[in-house]
């Protein structure tokens, strides 16, 4: 699962800011995104990032937004799904690559401003993974977790940025979206981004409810998600099972 985070303006103007990997899911739900992806040939991820200008720029898309593919490897083949007409939750990981404030520029846009950058400005240096912190249970089938936070120390460091609404002593009420941070972790490459999302977890402090950090720290270092060998059906197919059964 790949999506082209693109933008454009009220004069004709449209950029695409790079391609983000969203393949690791639970239930059809992104849990780790990154940008941008390695797995993809260039010239696959050229006829992709080509599809999306053309579809969005068809439109006189003027907003920033997402648009998703699934691709099939096997046959080298890509099929559009749907576009976002958004800001989502994964894009600081195109942000951290591209050096560009996305809200910013969105915002601008709005109020009927060019894009302050071209296409040929933009340069990608890097490789960011984001993790979705969620008040889950993954010892439990991943069961809701709400309750008080008594607990809340998100890691620092080069490199690691962490957007949350949460601190020590907020409550998760049961009419909630799960969701309680983005870990987003920037590197020299991938591999880089990895050890040090996998350190970075390691830091991340949160007590009083169960969270989805025992099972991101367990994935993050499974050879097949080290190897890019994965895919949309992965996690719960293969990787929830061997989750469920490490300790035995």
């Amino acid at each position: 699962h790949v999506e082209v985070q693109v933008i454009g303006d009220n004069f004709g103007n449209i950029v695409h800011v790079g391609m983000r990997d969203c393949t690791p899911q639970r239930r059809y739900q992104k849990i780790i995104e990154e940008a941008l992806p390695t797995e993809l040939s260039e010239e696959m991820t050229q006829r992709v990032l080509a599809s999306a200008l053309a579809l969005t720029s068809s439109i006189n898309y003027n907003n920033a937004g997402t648009v998703e593919f699934l691709v099939d490897k096997d046959r080298d083949e890509f099929y559009f799904m749907e576009v976002n007409t958004r800001i989502q939750v994964e894009h600081p990981v195109s942000e951290e690559v591209s050096g560009l404030d996305l809200v910013s520029e969105q915002i601008k846009v709005a109020f009927g401003a060019k894009l302050s950058f071209s296409q040929e400005s933009i340069n990608f240096t890097g490789h960011t993974i984001e993790c979705r912190i969620t008040a889950e249970d993954p010892n439990d089938d991943f069961f809701p977790s709400p309750g008080d936070i008594e607990v809340f120390e998100a890691p620092k460091g080069e490199g690691v940025r962490v957007d949350t609404h949460c601190y020590a002593g907020y409550t998760v009420s049961p009419y909630y979206d799960s969701l309680l941070a983005k870990l987003i972790v920037s590197g020299r490459d991938r591999g880089d981004a990895i050890d040090k999302t996998k350190a970075a977890l390691a830091a991340f402090k949160v007590e009083g409810i169960e969270t989805n950090i025992p099972f991101l720290s367990f994935l993050i270092d499974r050879p097949e998600f080290r190897s890019g060998d994965i895919h949309i059906k992965w996690i719960e197919n293969e990787l929830m099972p061997a989750f469920q059964n490490r300790a035995q």
